[in-house]
């Protein structure tokens, strides 16, 4: 078996409804991925939003396996930012997915590094290719529900060890992204960065148009989101996002009751 080599140096995080969110903004969090050499062991960041926060109160184990092993935990959710203003009184960093993956392709992506991307599709990479001139481009198109194979990601975490590349991004959707990027992590052999960005590629290729900036600093991406594809989007709305509502007020009502300990919005 092979012995994994050591994750990157901790940085310091805030525990959340039992996720530890770094205290990174989208700027500092393009800094710590841009500062690591390309050769360097394999880490991934992932961006944890009220879907996911859900998914983890629900004893997801194997996602809760794959957040543990994330070198960084980037808040992806104005929702989960303003609950815990709202009441504990604490400002979270904020450094979405879509947000963080522009950055990097206007500040420290380049045209000669190498890229790998699981998923997207063909339009995806030739977009990818023609905005950013990309010339080390490699990707692979897992069949969906890949994950349920252990076949297919075999092949997935094969196509990382041989295309080694500055940047992963995993484009497969939560959870597939984060459990891949910990059976990559766990070969020891695999090198970059692991970027668990959820639809970001697609944003800014501008296959999928995003929610104005005005719409996204009042926390109502979601809506956005819905309007533009409600059947698509409403069970990640009503189902897989708005029991976060129940989980902060439950972490709210414990904090008062004095179960908390001293950080009032860790998890229950």
């Amino acid at each position: 078996m092979t012995t994994p080599l050591p994750d990157p140096a901790p940085i310091p995080t805030d525990t959340v409804f039992g996720v530890a969110i770094a205290r990174l903004d989208v700027a500092a969090a393009a800094a710590a991925i841009a500062a690591r050499a390309p050769g360097e062991p394999f880490a991934y960041v992932v961006t944890p939003n009220a879907q996911h926060v859900v998914r983890l109160h629900r004893g997801d184990a194997r996602f809760r396996a794959a957040y543990d092993g994330a070198w960084l935990q980037l808040c992806d959710s104005q929702i989960m930012r303003h609950l815990v203003r709202l009441l504990f009184g604490t400002r979270l960093h904020s450094a979405s997915g879509s947000d963080l993956t522009a950055h990097l392709f206007a500040q420290v992506v380049t045209p000669d590094d190498s890229v790998t991307v699981i998923g997207g599709g063909e339009e995806l990479e030739r977009r990818l290719r023609s905005r950013f001139g990309l010339t080390r481009l490699a990707r692979h198109d897992p069949p969906m529900g890949f994950s349920a194979d252990p076949r297919e990601v075999e092949r997935c975490v094969r196509f990382v060890l041989d295309h080694p590349a500055r940047f992963v991004f995993l484009a497969v959707g939560a959870p597939q992204s984060e459990c891949l990027s910990l059976a990559i992590r766990e070969t020891g052999r695999a090198t970059g960065v692991g970027l668990c960005v959820g639809s970001s590629l697609l944003f800014v290729t501008g296959l999928v148009e995003r929610a104005p900036p005005l719409v996204r600093r009042l926390a109502l991406e979601w809506l956005f989101r819905l309007a533009l594809n409600p059947r698509g989007h409403a069970r990640r709305v009503f189902v897989d996002s708005l029991p976060l509502i129940g989980i902060a007020l439950s972490s709210w009502w414990s904090a008062r009751r004095g179960r908390a300990g001293t950080n009032p919005a860790a998890r229950p």
